[in-house]
Formats: structure tokens, C-alpha cells, sequence
């Protein structure tokens, strides 16, 4: 009986290690199993990329007339399920000049699913991108940044690279809710081939909306330029 309850224990402990340690793998930010991981860019040019996930949604209009107004260029990673239901604001990206990446159509947590989930979540979305009328390359970047196995090996398969980030200001709680401590973040953070990620869409980040213009604003006077990812890669 001491021993079923000893290898319990150990299985349970050994479980839990196997667990732990594909979280990590899939959350991080310098290996994958397959593909090219980019998390910024590496050049001496004071360049940066400027990266919206999710959407399209309700502040659509609102985020790309503050990019307007600063002539800045922008990177949209938007889902499927979201370029249905805001059509219209989607064309609006893609006419704007913007570059629109794909971004999953569910966003899904895509660790554990299948190669076939995952092919239909991102070349249905490849599909929803081009009806908009977006004709340049479609970048990829994961639901959560979190990938395993068969995401990067489809994106190695097809010769597509992992894009991911290195200026997160929304992941902490005491900055998240405070448009300036966002915009203050970035620039503490910032180094030339950075890629900033931001969640504008929707009201729950309306904190991170605001801090947009102050971002550009700051950067632009510290001799920062803002660019694409397709184009940032250029410079690696």
C-alpha cells in the first residue's frame, strides 16, 4: 500500500514538472521547437514597431485616427470571428495603409490542439484577410503568444515566422489602468528594433487607447521612427 501511495505521489509530482515545463516552453520568448522566432529586431536604426492584437472592434475608427493624424503606420493582428462581425472597420485597416496580420479566427489557446485546428484557424483567417482587400504579407501571431508543437511546425511547413513582441506594458496590473504609466513604460523600455504590443479595441483597454498618442509623441522626440513588422524585419 506505501508503495501505490509513494508512486501516486511521484506521478502526481512528475505531472505536474511535464505541466509546468511545456508552459514555459510556450511562453517563451527565445526558443521554439520549429520555425523563426522574432521578438524584436536587431539594429543600431532608432526604429520600432508599433502592434495592435485583436479586432477589429468598436475603437477601429478611434486608433487609426490618431495613427493618421501622427502619419504613423501600424501593424493590426486581428482574429477571423472579429473581421465577420466588424467588416467594414476591417476594409477601413486595409485601406488605411496599415499592415494586418493574422491573429487566429477563435483565439484560441493553441498549446494543445491539433494540426488540423490549427491549419483551419489561420488559413480560414489568411481567407477573411484578403476579402478585406489587404494585399501585402500576412505575419502570424499566436492567441496569447503561447505555441507548442504543431503551431510552429506549421508555420516552419509554410515559411512563416512567430512573431511575438518585447514591450508589454499591459501585462502589469498597477500600469495596465493608467494611460500615461503605459506611455511612460514603453519609453523607459524602449530600444531601437522594438516591437510594442498594445490592445486598443475594446473599452476594457481604453487606458491603453489613450496612451497612443503619447507614445508616438515621446518617441518621435527621442528621434524614434515607427515602421511595420514586414518592414522591421528588413532591418535585421
Amino acid at each position: 500500500m506505501k508503495k501505490i501511495i509513494v508512486t501516486l505521489i511521484l506521478s502526481v509530482f512528475a505531472f505536474a514538472a511535464i505541466l509546468y515545463s511545456i508552459n514555459e516552453i510556450s511562453k517563451s520568448r527565445s526558443f521554439q521547437f520549429f520555425g523563426e522566432l522574432i521578438v524584436d529586431v536587431e539594429t543600431d536604426e532608432k526604429v520600432v514597431a508599433l502592434t495592435f492584437d485583436d479586432g477589429p472592434g468598436i475603437y477601429t475608427d478611434q486608433i487609426l485616427s490618431i495613427l493618421k493624424e501622427e502619419e504613423v503606420k501600424g501593424t493590426f493582428f486581428l482574429t477571423g470571428s472579429e473581421i465577420e462581425q466588424f467588416s467594414d472597420e476591417a476594409i477601413n485597416i486595409a485601406q488605411d495603409g496599415h499592415e494586418i496580420g493574422n491573429h487566429s479566427y477563435s483565439h484560441p489557446r493553441m498549446i494543445f490542439q491539433s494540426p488540423s485546428f490549427i491549419k483551419e484557424e489561420i488559413e480560414l483567417t489568411d481567407e477573411l484577410i484578403r476579402q478585406i482587400g489587404y494585399t501585402g504579407e500576412i505575419q502570424f501571431r499566436p492567441p496569447y503568444g503561447k505555441r507548442f508543437i504543431f503551431l510552429p511546425y506549421y508555420l516552419h511547413k509554410e515559411q512563416r515566422k512567430t512573431i511575438l513582441w518585447n514591450i508589454e506594458p499591459e501585462s502589469y496590473p498597477d500600469i495596465a489602468n493608467d494611460s500615461t504609466k503605459i506611455a511612460e513604460y514603453v519609453v523607459e523600455n524602449i530600444e531601437p528594433g522594438s516591437i510594442i504590443l498594445l490592445h486598443v479595441m475594446y473599452e476594457s483597454r481604453i487606458e491603453s487607447l489613450h496612451s497612443v498618442e503619447k507614445i508616438i509623441t515621446e518617441l518621435k522626440e527621442r528621434g524614434y521612427r515607427f515602421t511595420t513588422i514586414s518592414e522591421l524585419l528588413e532591418y535585421d
